[in-house]
C-alpha cells in the first residue's frame, strides 16, 4: 500500500513504472506508422469470383439469414453458414455464391465491416482448395496417410 502512494505521488506516477520509454514522459506510447501504400499484404487477394467468403458470423445467424442479407445487393444462388455437426452452431464463417461477378462486387462492397446480428461480418473472394496432394502450409506429410 506504501508502494502505491508513493508511486502515485512521484512526478510521473505509474506511468515512470511501468513505461520503457522514461526519457520523454510525454510521449508514453511509441508511434508505429501504418504499413505504407505500396507494400504487400499479409495474404494476396484471391481473384473475383462469384463465391465469397464471410467471417466473423455470430453463432446463432442462419444461412437464410446470410441469404436474406446479401440479396439486397444481387442475385443469390446459394447461402450457406459452416455449422459443428455435434452442436449444430455457425462456426463463424459462410460461403454466399451470387450470379454475377458485378453482384459479388457489389456484395463485398455492401457487406464487408457491416454488423450482422450484432457481430461484425467481412466479406472477400472465396480462395479455391488446394488439390487434395498437396500438403497444407508447406508440413511434410502424415505418416499413415498416404
Amino acid at each position: 500500500m506504501a508502494m502505491r502512494a508513493a508511486a502515485l505521488a512521484a512526478p510521473g506516477g505509474l506511468r515512470r513504472l511501468f513505461c520503457t520509454n522514461t526519457t520523454k514522459p510525454s510521449l508514453s506510447f511509441p508511434f508505429i506508422p501504418p504499413p505504407q501504400a505500396g507494400a504487400q499484404p499479409a495474404r494476396p487477394m484471391a481473384e473475383p469470383n462469384t463465391n465469397l467468403f464471410v467471417s466473423g458470423l455470430s453463432k446463432r445467424t442462419t444461412s437464410e439469414k446470410l441469404r436474406d442479407e446479401f440479396a439486397k445487393f444481387g442475385e443469390v444462388v446459394h447461402a450457406r453458414v459452416v455449422t459443428d455437426r455435434v452442436s449444430g452452431y455457425s462456426k463463424g464463417f459462410g460461403f454466399v455464391k451470387y450470379a454475377t461477378l458485378e453482384d459479388a462486387a457489389k456484395g463485398i462492397e455492401g457487406m464487408d465491416g457491416k454488423f450482422l446480428d450484432g457481430w461484425v461480418i467481412f466479406a472477400e473472394y472465396a480462395r479455391p482448395r488446394p488439390p487434395p496432394g498437396q500438403p497444407e502450409n508447406n508440413m511434410p506429410p502424415q505418416y499413415g496417410r498416404q
